[in-house]
């Protein structure tokens, strides 16, 4: 039996995304217990939505992390949640701390987010099956 792919009724599929978050104003904040933390929650929250974590590491100023997901599931969705949740839950356990890097008011992650789906071959491999069709 091929393990590299997922089944669920008549689905068969294998979805990851890698996806990296920055700080925000790239803010060098991920170090010591807030990254050990942030690593953490998003662990919690992939756990209870069903999404599997296949690797994930911070840099001082950004989260890299690869996730698998079910069909159902849209990116732009996950991503969401995790920023929400994480910021939510940082500013929770770190106020004084976060108070003085973000002033204005209770943020952490930059509007925006890197997502790029990898596959089992490369592109070129499946160009050539497309093209070898009929």
């Amino acid at each position: 039996m091929d393990n590299r792919y997922n089944r669920y009724n008549r689905r068969k599929y294998s979805l990851k995304v890698h996806i990296v978050l920055v700080t925000k104003y790239r803010k060098q904040i991920l170090k010591g217990f807030i990254a050990d933390d942030v690593k953490q929650k998003i662990y919690d929250i992939c756990n209870s939505k069903g999404y599997g974590i296949i690797a994930m590491e911070t840099d001082k100023d950004h989260i890299h992390f690869l996730i698998s997901y079910d069909t159902t599931d849209r990116v732009c969705d996950m991503v969401k949640l995790i920023k929400l949740q994480t910021t939510y839950y940082l500013w929770q356990k770190y106020p004084n701390f976060l108070s003085k890097q973000y002033w204005k008011k209770k943020i952490f992650w930059s509007d925006g987010y890197f997502a790029c789906s990898i596959g089992e071959v490369s592109s070129s491999t499946i160009q050539k099956y497309i093209e070898s069709q009929g």
